[in-house]
């Protein structure tokens, strides 16, 4: 499927297949909450990729179908905000993109559906009960993230045999960033690397982390995925640091690689 297609095409099918206008009045217009922690300049290809596919599922957005987007900009402690917005519009469901998202939505009702998008772990966040059963109030798509950070390791390592000190870029304000650590953790001991644990919540810690991947002289890098991380400035700076420090590095959307990374591992979008 083509990278275009992206989060919104998911849940757009998601729509479709819990039939959403069934559970209306006869001339009720669903309107949909949909909250990105990303910024709106990176969701927009997702988006306009999703209104193709809702129109093809017969839902044209303004005419039987509202959406209300609400984007964080990279921003997570905004996202509270954002969502409290689209429970006060008393929206139908609200689409979560990104653990962040995820994350605030849950916290902010326990009546309105919830369709999660591109979730980490959500079993392991305690969102949902199980994926077969989740439970509750959420439903929706995994990227089993967490499931392939030890495999994004073991390519790095095969991409820079002789890497053996790899610096692990992360935001500590995802709440889905503790299973993608440990398994990347985890996948280090075994193939025998140190790695450099590098917190980034912001420009100044981000350019903290530049530096101490100097200082301690790290040979790769591996970067977590996180909706700050995903915006074009913050993206291509990370690229070009890695690119001009010649730091072999591994991300898990292409968008890094259209950037000028070395490569990615991750879902298909």
């Amino acid at each position: 499927m083509s990278k275009k297609i992206g989060v919104f095409v998911a849940w757009s099918f998601i729509l479709a297949s819990v039939h959403l206008a069934d559970a209306q009045q006869p001339k009720k217009v669903p309107l949909i909450g949909a909250i990105n922690g990303a910024t709106s300049s990176f969701s927009q290809p997702y988006i306009e990729a999703g209104r193709r596919a809702l129109r093809e599922l017969g839902y044209v957005e303004g005419k039987n179908l509202h959406i209300e987007y609400r984007f964080g900009e990279g921003q997570p402690d905004r996202l509270p905000d954002l969502v409290a917005e689209l429970v006060r519009l008393k929206v139908d469901i609200i689409v979560a993109a990104g653990d962040p998202a995820i994350d605030a939505a849950r916290r902010a009702t326990t009546t309105i559906p919830i369709v999660m998008v591109a979730a980490g772990d959500p079993v392991g966040g305690g969102w949902v009960t199980s994926l077969a059963h989740p439970g509750g109030n959420i439903t929706g798509t995994t990227f089993l993230s967490s499931e392939l950070a030890g495999k994004r390791l073991e390519l790095l390592k095969e991409t820079a045999p002789k890497a053996s000190r790899v610096a692990v870029l992360w935001n500590p304000n995802n709440p889905g960033w503790l299973p993608d650590f440990t398994e990347t953790k985890v996948a280090g001991e075994q193939l025998g690397l140190r790695l450099q644990s590098l917190e980034a919540r912001n420009l100044k810690e981000l350019e903290g982390a530049f530096s101490a991947m100097i200082r301690e002289k790290a040979m790769a890098l591996i970067v977590l995925s996180d909706p700050w991380f995903f915006g074009r400035e913050r993206r291509q700076q990370i690229v070009d640091f890695a690119v001009k420090n010649r730091l072999p590095s591994m991300y898990e959307l292409g968008e890094f690689v259209d950037a000028g990374g070395l490569m990615s591992y991750g879902p298909g979008l």
